[in-house]
């Protein structure tokens, strides 16, 4: 019996990526989303669209379908303050893991896999680790941290087959333009001035191939059930070297550094220590920041 297999928040960059590598790797796939995409008819492809922090549609969904594994990539980034209307982010991440784990056909379940945030540690000092006490600074990592501790509390207590892959920074082809490393990259592509922050931030960035793979040794291994993972490249680099770097192998572009001011209660030094899942998953990343580039760069220049 082929296995069956939930991605909630199918259509962003990270579920896509999960859904095309299940789908290679032969498994019934059924998606949740908030966004359509034009989606070719595919094979062992579902996809439903509805908001997962609404209780009565997660409950008929689930009285529908069971899963012998869920991938929750649900939510959104947003940066905004609580007091900004900006509290429908907690019902986004929080309730909607609330609603999902509580309607889920628990008899089959193998395992219940939520995607956390770098943004937890907040003002942590680097490199972080999976036991450091979070600190999350934005409705949007409590909102995370929110989701993380309930699903490690009912692991606790009710033996649910949750566990968690916190990851930090993510990119690689099919990133939304909006995002850091796609900005960079289309301000060179077309040879223009383009603001950026001064850069001094040291950050981790980690390719979507070698992501989608931790992810996937996380959800099947049977050491991972209750524990929190950190999913990076182990080698953290200042935003400044990684403009220069697009720059360099682009040949063209004029970062203008200083032009964006940090956020408000910003962690300079965010990065994490990833013993952890090399330890006890045996994952470790393949693809250098420069090899990852390249190939983010080739498909951008190949679909501008």
């Amino acid at each position: 019996m082929k296995k069956k297999i939930l991605i909630i928040g199918g259509s962003g960059f990270i579920g896509s990526k999960l859904i095309d590598f299940y789908l290679k790797k032969k498994f019934s796939v059924f998606s949740i989303s908030l966004t359509k995409k034009k989606n070719k008819n595919i094979d062992n492809l579902k996809n439903f669209y509805f908001d997962i922090s609404d209780r009565n549609k997660c409950k008929n969904f689930f009285n529908k379908y069971s899963f012998h594994y869920i991938i929750n990539v649900a939510g959104y980034v947003d940066h905004r303050s609580f007091f900004k209307k900006n509290n429908n982010i907690i019902e986004s991440h929080l309730l909607g893991t609330l609603n999902t784990v509580f309607n889920v056909n628990k008899s089959i379940l193998i395992k219940y896999l939520y995607i956390g945030s770098s943004d937890e540690y907040g003002l942590n000092k680097s490199p972080q680790k999976e036991l450091s006490r979070e600190m999350p600074n934005s409705t949007y990592s409590f909102a995370k941290m929110s989701s993380a501790h309930f699903l490690q509390m009912i692991s606790r207590a009710e033996n649910f087959p949750s566990a968690i892959a916190r990851i930090f920074l993510t990119y690689g082809p099919g990133q939304k333009e909006n995002r850091f490393i796609p900005q960079i990259i289309k301000g060179c592509l077309d040879d223009a001035k383009f603001n950026t922050s001064s850069g001094r931030q040291l950050r981790d960035f980690c390719y979507i191939d070698d992501v989608v793979k931790a992810i996937n040794m996380v959800l099947l291994s049977k050491k991972s059930v209750g524990k929190i993972y950190n999913i990076g490249s182990n080698k953290p680099i200042q935003i400044k070297k990684v403009v220069q770097m697009i720059k360099s192998i682009i040949g063209k572009g004029t970062p203008v550094y200083g032009s964006f001011s940090l956020r408000k209660n910003e962690n300079v030094r965010l990065f994490p220590n990833i013993n952890k899942i090399m330890k006890e998953i045996g994952w470790k990343p393949k693809f250098s920041l420069r090899e990852g580039l390249i190939k983010t760069i080739h498909h951008l220049k190949k679909n501008k």
